[in-house]
């Protein structure tokens, strides 16, 4: 299952993690975030969003390992991919009837969203 994970660039962006070639996704709190973290499995996908004045999805990651034994503390490794060939909007998800049910639109606090494989097609094929 492909996943979206949100970032406030001016904390950690895509370009970072681009940069590092590798980080542990933390700083997580929310219970379905937490959740959604300790269900991804290496190899997974990953859509990194940027919050705050950019609100876009920029990039694409993959899951390299993760260790849930801290429930409340997963340490989830990724690997950087791609930009995006454009960023997606949230106005631009927001108007696609594809993301209707999607918690990305209705949770918007959430910051690890579980995506269905046409929403992470749509995103990565812009």
């Amino acid at each position: 299952m492909p996943y979206l994970l949100k970032t406030e660039p001016t904390v950690y962006s895509f370009a970072d993690l681009q940069r590092e070639g590798t980080t542990i996704w933390d700083g997580v709190t929310n219970s379905v975030a937490l959740k959604n973290l300790r269900g991804m499995k290496p190899g997974e996908q990953l859509i990194i969003y940027h919050t705050g004045d950019e609100k876009s999805a920029v990039g694409s990651a993959s899951v390299v390992s993760v260790d849930a034994s801290d429930p409340r503390n997963p340490q989830v490794k990724i690997k950087t991919g791609k930009p995006l060939p454009k960023p997606v909007t949230l106005a631009e998800i927001k108007a696609n009837k594809l993301f209707a049910d999607s918690p990305l639109v209705r949770q918007g606090r959430l910051s690890v969203v579980p995506l269905n494989e046409a929403q992470y097609k749509l995103l990565t094929a812009n």
